[in-house]
């Protein structure tokens, strides 16, 4: 009898012990869950929620293009390939046959300026190594020193293949690795519908752009101002670095100094590849990119295309309500 009082006394002890065990932790539970100190979940749900401030502002949309006549381009516009693109927005505006593959001629000179400014500084003197006298020129000599700046208004003013190639010439690997500088540029720009064989535009196989990547081309080109304003330039004499040979350069573009808001590009020109023109157009505080490939006038057509964008669209504000 004794074992069983001991045994049922140490029963409830163990009971009673228990229960306070379980009041205690019912009461520290009730507690957390109230707190909104410990209690994250109820603090973020209850609480008032603040609010995050930008350290910088929010730059507002830029006026989205808007063609509000409903007409478009047919048939009497010639060229194989058109896009036209606004700056600011980015929005295309038009395209025919964007992707399609076609000899771009010396508009491939936009890109052969830009891998010589990614080589060379303005101020550093090449040698005329090798002459190419093909096609447009702006008449060098061999042996005749020239700084890069006076090159480069010799590829983009002129569009002078034996500028263009004095540059590649004086390439660290020679013109084949100016070449590869030209195509690796342009995997890293993803113009994936772009292949470069030579840096003057000559035809051939290999040697194609898309009027899509071209547009894409000239607004990374225009980002420059170093080409920005050459290609912007109707006419320059310039001369080697002694002063004994001049050259007076004159842009292939007609409607630099005719067509107001023009602002360059690029022309090109090859029997493959037709009439080529690379256009930027600035008139209401709107730019405009057109590229114009393969056509039977690209002067007249560039002119309409740019009287039909100022005609047909309105840029609208799309941060404002109702837009």
């Amino acid at each position: 009898m004794g074992k069983k009082k001991v045994v049922y006394r140490h029963s409830t002890n163990l009971w009673v012990t228990s229960w306070d065990k379980i009041l205690f932790l019912f009461i520290l539970a009730v507690f957390i869950l109230l707190s909104p100190a410990q209690n994250v979940y109820t603090t973020a749900t209850l609480a008032k929620p603040s609010l995050f401030r930008l350290p910088f502002p929010i730059p507002s949309p830029a006026p989205y293009p808007v063609n509000v006549t409903g007409f478009y381009p047919g048939s009497e516009i010639t060229a194989s390939a058109i896009v036209i693109v606004d700056v600011d927005s980015s929005v295309v505006m038009f395209e025919r046959n964007a992707n399609l593959l076609l000899s771009p001629a010396s508009t491939t000179k936009i890109m052969t300026a830009l891998v010589a400014l990614d080589t060379y500084d303005l101020g550093d003197v090449l040698t005329i190594k090798n002459l190419l006298n093909d096609g447009q020129t702006m008449k060098l000599f061999v042996g005749e020193k020239m700084t890069v700046e006076n090159l480069l208004f010799g590829t983009l003013v002129a569009s002078g293949n034996d500028a263009a190639y004095a540059l590649a010439d004086n390439y660290p690997g020679g013109v084949d690795a100016f070449v590869a500088a030209m195509n690796e540029k342009a995997r890293n720009l993803k113009l994936t519908q772009t292949h470069f064989t030579n840096p003057m535009g000559f035809d051939d196989a290999g040697h194609k752009m898309a009027a899509a990547d071209l547009a894409n081309l000239a607004r990374v080109a225009l980002a420059n101002p170093v080409i920005a304003k050459m290609v912007a330039i109707p006419q320059i004499t310039i001369s080697d670095i002694s002063h004994t040979y001049y050259h007076p350069l004159t842009n292939i573009n007609e409607l630099l100094g005719k067509i107001p808001g023009v602002g360059g590009i690029k022309t090109g020109w090859t029997e493959e590849a037709g009439e080529n023109l690379v256009t930027l157009v600035d008139r209401n505080g709107h730019k405009v990119i057109l590229v114009v490939l393969h056509s039977d006038d690209r002067f007249a057509e560039t002119t309409a295309l740019i009287d039909w964008i100022f005609g047909s669209f309105r840029w609208e504000d799309v941060s404002l309500p109702g837009s």
